[in-house]
């Protein structure tokens, strides 16, 4: 599978840690969530609860954004 993201259409993630909260990853770039499990070897840096990469807990919110003209 790929997918294709232009940088126009980029939007922001962030992961977290599912026991202590901790930021695995944030930014407009999208990473799967295999890439970050695998960037930290399985294991959250902070608490060492193994990762997985399925993603339990899915939040999606709208971001307000202020236009200048």
């Amino acid at each position: 599978m790929q997918t294709n993201v232009e940088e126009d259409d980029a939007l922001p993630q962030r992961i977290l840690c599912e026991r202590c909260g901790s930021i695995l990853y944030e930014g407009m770039g999208l990473n799967l969530p295999y890439e970050i499990v695998r960037r930290y070897n399985g294991k959250c840096p902070e608490c060492g609860r193994k990762l997985f990469s399925d993603p339990i807990n899915v939040e999606v919110k709208k971001i307000e954004q202020s236009v200048s003209v």
